[in-house]
């Protein structure tokens, strides 16, 4: 007999106990399965939300960091609230497959927070340098590496005259001397693009601006690669009459054609290169790193002069051998620059050209401060030339004695420079930031200890006077001379030191007119026609105490333009706006 069901009063058909329990079961189990379904299909879900907001969190920075660079205001970029950075977004959340993203999100994420994280502390090391280190201490680190270098680079320049006055041969000796003059050039255009893009730089970073510091960099490294190409091919073509301006006789022509050949033609581009880089680097506040540098090129040069002067080439080619590893050296410190600059991953250096070209502002930044830095030494360089060519009217001995003399006074004057190379970017920053108190404190410490250092050096010159040119040449006629020359050269130290540091002031404040007519002033205007006056009243011992009384004029007219600029726009209330640029 078939049982049939009955339904209770609810309406619900009731049957036996084991088929309502064996329903029950099943129901349960299919609940508990659609909620594993369902918590399975959540957590799928919520791991690609998770890797797609990974990599759309690192496209978004990456899309920040464009927006910045094109120029739009830092909190504009950080929060990525412009439609420029949305569009950049979204085209190239269109362009990344679902599956690459989620699977490559997570390793991506870690690689950027991993780079951000460095570069996060390399920029807390260069606030903590720029901004908060007493005055001394941040002076000393900018500019003991620099001056270091600066004197080993001193050694390394006076190392070919060494060299080459052990042959007891002042054609020789004349010979190298006259190449100074285009030396000098290759320092001033780098110039242009290291003190000209340095100081940008250090005035971008104190405003804030890394992006704009960044495609300032790469232009300036470029800059001067492309320059010493061009220079050195000019001089390739125009060597001969070059050399016959500079005061090239027919003794020392030839001496003078094979040092130009190896040290220009050849390694004008390496040289200013490695010259460029350097400036960049400390202004990056990378000191320690650059003088380091610069200072391992000096030291191989002075390792090779004799190898290849005395063991590689026959006698009579020692000149040549001097060029030949100077180049070398000079070439092998261009390639250490570059290989340091890739290691470092600093955040501003670098050198692809994709981020773009600085702006017409920047440009005009660039070389507003890179012409009249780079117009220093070219002036430096005409003061030379008139003076070699003056000293070669009266005899060959005269003018390798100045010769002499000129690489010898160089060492308080490039200890001078290492406290103002490393002094500029700490006013430049300094500036840009607004903090005029420390700005004027580190010009301060470096004026005080330029001047310490002048008169010190006067005292040894005075004393050690004749020691010092015969540690160059034993020729009788040229030491007696040389020594006289240097004893009343070097009484112009502190007045020279003077007269270049305001120089160095108006480059890292971006004031490059006033700087450029400091430089004006001091060489076109003042100490080139006293050479000219005093040759003409005193003969050959006039145009050594030339250089005294230009200096005394210049240092005092330099003193009162700074003061005047000092008073009225450094003393009285800073304007909110961005100095940088």
């Amino acid at each position: 007999m078939v049982m049939k069901n009955k339904k209770n009063p609810s309406g619900q058909t009731e049957g036996a106990p084991d088929t309502r329990l064996r329903e029950d079961a099943d129901t349960a189990r299919a609940d508990g399965l659609l909620r594993e379904a369902a918590d399975t299909a959540r957590t799928d879900g919520l791991l690609r939300e998770a890797a797609d907001t990974a990599r759309a969190d690192g496209l978004l920075r990456e899309a920040a960091d464009t927006a910045r660079a094109d120029g739009l205001p830092g909190d504009a970029a950080d929060t990525t609230d412009t439609g420029q950075t949305d569009g950049l977004f979204w085209e190239t959340m269109d362009a990344v497959q679902p599956d690459e993203m989620a699977g490559e999100g997570p390793d991506t994420m870690q690689a950027e927070e991993l780079l951000q994280e460095a570069l996060e502390q390399e920029e807390a090391k260069s606030r903590q340098l720029f901004e908060e280190m007493p005055v001394a201490k941040a002076l000393a680190v900018m500019a003991v590496p620099t001056v270091i270098s600066q004197l080993i680079v001193l050694v390394h320049n006076m190392a070919d005259t060494f060299y080459i006055g052990r042959t007891n041969n002042p054609y020789m000796v004349a010979g190298a001397a006259l190449i100074l003059p285009i030396f000098n050039v290759c320092i001033a255009v780098a110039n242009i693009a290291g003190t000209g893009g340095g100081t940008l730089i250090a005035r971008l970073m104190g405003a804030d601006q890394p992006a704009k510091a960044r495609r300032v960099a790469s232009f300036s490294v470029w800059f001067s690669v492309f320059t010493g190409l061009l220079f050195a091919v000019l001089t390739g073509i125009f060597m001969r009459p070059l050399l016959t301006v500079l005061g090239a006789s027919d003794q020392t022509f030839e001496f003078a054609r094979q040092y130009c050949t190896t040290v220009i033609v050849i390694g004008a581009t390496p040289t200013i290169a490695a010259m460029t880089m350097g400036n960049l680097l400390r202004n990056t506040g990378c000191s320690k790193q650059a003088g380091f540098a610069i200072s391992m090129g000096a030291v191989i040069n002075i390792i090779l002069d004799p190898i290849f002067m005395f063991v590689l080439l026959p006698p009579g080619n020692e000149i040549l051998g001097a060029g030949i590893a100077t180049t070398l050296a000079n070439t092998i410190t261009c390639t250490y620059f570059i290989i340091l600059i890739i290691r470092l991953k600093n955040p501003i250096l670098h050198f692809s050209l994709l981020e773009g070209l600085p702006e017409a502002a920047l440009m005009a930044s660039f070389f507003g401060v890179g012409i009249p830095a780079a117009m220093g030494p070219f002036l430096f360089d005409l003061d030379y030339i008139v003076l070699d060519r003056l000293m070669a009217a009266h005899s060959d001995i005269a003018l390798a004695a100045i010769g002499i003399v000129l690489k010898v006074e160089r060492l308080p004057l490039n200890v001078g420079i290492g406290l103002c190379l490393g002094m500029v970017p700490l006013a430049a920053y300094n500036y840009s930031a607004g903090n005029l108190p420390r700005m004027d404190a580190v010009l301060r410490a470096a004026r005080n200890a330029g001047i310490a250092i002048s008169i010190g050096s006067i005292a040894i010159y005075e004393l050690f006077a004749p020691f010092l040119m015969r540690f160059f040449i034993d020729d009788t006629a040229t030491v007696a001379l040389g020594s006289d020359f240097l004893r009343i050269r070097v009484l112009a130290t502190i007045m020279m030191f003077l007269s270049f540091i305001y120089v160095y002031f108006f480059q890292a404040l971006g004031r490059g007119r006033i700087a450029l007519f400091l430089v004006i002033m001091r060489w076109l205007m003042i100490n080139i026609p006293m050479l000219f006056l005093m040759d003409l009243l005193f003969g050959l011992y006039g145009l050594a105490w030339s250089q005294l009384i230009s200096d005394v004029i210049v240092a005092f007219l330099s003193w009162l333009i700074y003061h005047s600029y000092r008073k009225k726009h450094i003393l009285t209330a800073v304007d909110g706006g961005s100095r940088a640029g």
